[in-house]
Formats: structure tokens, C-alpha cells, sequence
């Protein structure tokens, strides 16, 4: 073993062996072909190539040296095609705080019997008044990059579920194709996590909607590991065991306090609102949002049939199966 894989249980270490084709005879070896390529792309700007951040990319891709390369490309890309979205990138920025406060994302304390870290989102929290789409979307990828430090998580992964109880049609209207897409850019295509599957609950039929207009941006890997549940908790528990969720997911625990990953990120500056007041947030992330074309919003949703929202409407449990999946 490595002093780069010191971090990993013995659990960790033989899975990462087995599933990732990770072999400490030949990490150094590995991680150097990827560095090596980076002169191939001289557009980008790649401001870390350290031995620990390749890693990472190694392993969201399974050791395929080419796919990872590729993966840490795209992540440098992303980040200078949507430069504003990285002004002010840490806890404390009001937009990405008040999403924090509210949720965005939440983290459960015990881990899947996978040991995949567990995140949730409480759709109907997102308070429209004091940040921005583009906030939220920054929160969660701030959160990613202070989890993904953790070596087991880069190897065991992330399990996302989204609670749309009590969403509504106001807000589902302000996810647009174009924002949809920005975030699924960000967090399918440029990050290197391994997500083991993405639950939808509780979701309206104008969610199922969305879902049509967005699938065709996403890879089959992906479509394989989203699972819609609507109100079939059961099924939920079939994946992800009830004795560590909350009850809002009708786990055994007691209900989610949103505040949770906030006070790991914010610490002592969790209860300091003196940055935050109605001019201070974040005026380059509003902006992104009005640049989402609205043409592109009017393109994509007529797509979307009436006739099939009427039949995933009536057929709840038809929707349950899995749609998406990461390795």
C-alpha cells in the first residue's frame, strides 16, 4: 500500500482493487500517464495535477487512463466556460450559505450498507427570494469538492435522494432545460464522483415532465440509476435501509435537521448573517441565469406530450424502475 491509499480501510482498499483496477505496484505509473497528457490540451488551464487530485479522477473512472484524463479535462474546462459561477466559491458567500442553511445539499450521518455517503435534497425548501438556482447548484458542488477529499467516499461513491413533496408548479418553472442542463454538465460530465444512484420521491407528475425533457442529455450509465418512487417508500427501503433514514423518508430515525452539513462547512459563521442582505447575493449567479436562453426553455418543453403526462400521471408504479446508474 501506498501512502496515497493510507486512507483506505482494508474493506476500501480490496474493493478498489476489485471494482476500480486500482494496484498499488502500479499507482504512481498510472497517475503519471494521465499527467503526461495534459499537454495535449493546452486550452486549459489545469491549475492542480498533484499526485492525490489525479487520483480522484482515476478512480471515478475505473482506472481507464484516457476516460480519466478526459474527466479531469472537462472539470477544468467547465470551471473557465462558467467562470462566474467560481467567483466567491466558498460556504460564505451569501447565495451558497442561505442554500447551505436550507439544505442544499443535506448529508445523513451513517453511510449506506455500501458505504456510499448519502445526500438528500428537500426541493420544496429552496426559498426563491434569497438565492438563486445557480446558488444551490453551487452549494452542492462546494459540498462535493470538501467530501470528495475523503478517500473512501472517492472510491465507495455518493447516493443522492430528492424529496419533492410539496414543490411547486411556480418553482419546477424556474427549471429550465438550459439550467437543468448547466447542472448536469457540471455534475455528470465534470466531477469525479461515483454516484450509485439518484431517487427521486414523492415527485408531481410535472416532475416527470422534466425528467422527459432532460433524459436525452444524459449517458445510459446514467439513466440506469435514477430511480422514481413517487409514494412508494418501500421501494426506497428495497435500496437504502430504513434504520438510517430520517421520517421524512419513512425511516426509523428522527426527521432531518437541515442545518446539519451547513455547521461542518460554516463552523462558527453558521449563525453570522452580517453578509447577507438583499443586495449582497450574488449578482454574477443571477446573471448566469437570465443568459439561459428562454428559447431553448420553449424548444425543449414542447417536446414533452400531454398524452404522456396524462399516462405517468395514472401509472405511478410503472415510473418506479430504475432510469440511471453510476459507476
Amino acid at each position: 500500500m501506498t501512502h496515497l491509499q493510507a486512507g483506505l480501510s482494508p474493506e476500501t482498499l480490496e474493493k478498489a482493487r476489485l471494482e476500480l483496477n486500482e494496484n498499488p505496484d502500479t499507482l504512481h505509473q498510472d497517475i503519471q500517464e494521465v499527467r503526461d497528457m495534459v499537454i495535449t490540451r493546452p486550452d486549459i488551464g489545469f491549475l492542480r495535477t498533484d499526485d492525490a487530485f489525479i487520483l480522484r479522477f482515476l478512480r471515478a473512472r475505473k482506472f481507464q487512463h484516457f476516460e480519466a484524463f478526459r474527466l479531469l479535462a472537462q472539470y477544468f474546462e467547465y470551471r473557465q466556460q462558467n467562470l462566474d459561477m467560481f467567483k466567491s466559491f466558498k460556504a460564505t458567500d451569501p447565495g451558497i450559505k442561505q442554500a447551505l442553511k436550507d439544505g442544499f445539499p443535506g448529508g445523513l450521518a451513517n453511510l449506506d450498507h455500501y458505504g456510499r455517503k448519502i445526500l438528500v435534497l428537500f426541493a420544496a425548501n429552496w426559498d426563491q427570494s434569497r438565492y438563486t438556482l445557480v446558488d444551490i447548484l453551487r452549494a452542492i458542488l462546494l459540498s462535493l469538492e470538501a467530501m470528495i477529499e475523503d478517500p473512501e467516499l472517492q472510491v465507495n461513491g455518493f447516493v443522492l435522494i430528492i424529496d419533492w413533496s410539496n414543490f411547486t408548479f411556480k418553482q419546477a418553472s424556474k427549471l429550465t432545460p438550459s439550467m437543468l442542463r448547466l447542472a448536469i454538465e457540471s455534475l455528470q460530465d465534470s466531477f469525479p464522483a461515483r454516484f450509485g444512484g439518484i431517487h427521486f420521491v414523492n415527485q408531481p407528475w410535472y416532475i416527470h415532465a422534466l425528467y422527459t425533457v432532460i433524459r436525452p442529455f444524459l449517458k445510459e450509465k446514467t439513466r440506469k440509476r435514477i430511480f422514481l418512487h413517487g409514494n412508494n417508500l418501500n421501494s426506497l427501503h428495497q435500496l437504502i435501509h430504513p434504520e438510517i433514514l430520517p421520517s421524512e423518508f419513512g425511516g426509523m430515525l428522527p426527521p432531518y435537521d437541515m442545518g446539519t452539513w451547513a455547521r461542518t462547512l460554516l463552523d462558527h459563521e453558521y449563525d453570522d448573517d452580517s453578509e447577507c442582505n438583499a443586495d449582497s447575493y450574488n449578482t454574477p449567479a443571477k446573471d448566469i441565469e437570465k443568459d439561459l436562453s428562454p428559447k431553448s426553455m420553449k424548444r425543449s418543453q414542447s417536446v414533452v406530450d400531454p398524452g404522456v403526462l396524462k399516462r405517468m400521471d395514472k401509472n405511478e408504479e410503472e415510473n418506479m424502475q430504475p432510469l440511471l446508474s453510476l459507476d
